[in-house]
């Protein structure tokens, strides 16, 4: 687990060092408070997050999201970026399979999303670490990937929400997503740990047989 003293950021507690993490990337892509409820009671939001619209990342998405309740705002500096091919960019994944789901190892969250934003893909990010039952990790995944929390009841709706209803929305440019400080705990043990990835694994699969790179990364307390 992060070192430091936990620290409150909207309903999620964090170690310090996680804080620090968690401003960076919020910092780097302008994306100060994302965590906001934009997704909480509409069930349409999560297939408009992901809806084909020529510029395939969901932090864009979620910023044009937001300046059509501010039209005041400055233009989103991502959004003149096209897309760009994954031949581009092998930097970072050149020895990653397309479709994996693996521990994060050596890998850095910041430089993930980063590639992420090179190759224009979604990059989906959970800090796990505080939950402590399998509704929690589920809650948890929910609000970080901004899924309608009722979308993601138990794993089967997991499955759905990471690939029907995503794939249901457009064309898609492919994942990134990390899993950060997967616990371990009374209400969501090793087995529980071991299923949730399965989840993810079999979602890596839907989007190969597509053609359509899903790379989950993941860390255990």
């Amino acid at each position: 687990m992060c070192g430091g003293p936990r620290r409150q950021i909207g309903e999620c507690y964090y170690s310090d060092d996680h804080c620090t993490s968690l401003n960076g990337l919020r910092n780097n892509y302008g994306i100060n408070g994302i965590s906001d409820n934009i997704y909480a009671h509409d069930n349409g939001v999560a297939s408009d997050l992901f809806a084909a619209t020529g510029d395939g990342n969901l932090f864009q998405r979620v910023l044009r999201l937001r300046m059509t309740e501010h039209d005041n705002r400055p233009e989103d500096p991502l959004e003149s970026h096209p897309a760009h091919l994954e031949e581009e960019s092998e930097d970072l994944f050149a020895n990653t399979r397309p479709n994996i789901v693996q521990s994060i190892r050596a890998f850095r969250v910041q430089e993930l999303a980063d590639e992420a934003n090179k190759l224009g893909q979604h990059f989906l990010y959970a800090y796990l670490g505080q939950a402590q039952s399998k509704q929690e990790v589920l809650e948890t995944i929910a609000t970080s990937f901004l899924f309608p929390k009722h979308f993601v009841k138990n794993y089967d709706a997991l499955y759905d929400s990471l690939t029907d209803l995503v794939h249901k929305a457009g064309s898609q440019p492919g994942f990134v997503i990390v899993l950060e400080q997967l616990p371990i705990a009374q209400k969501f043990d090793t087995e529980g740990r071991e299923v949730l990835l399965d989840v993810f694994r079999d979602a890596a699969e839907f989007w190969a047989e597509r053609k359509v790179a899903f790379r989950v990364f993941y860390s255990f307390i």
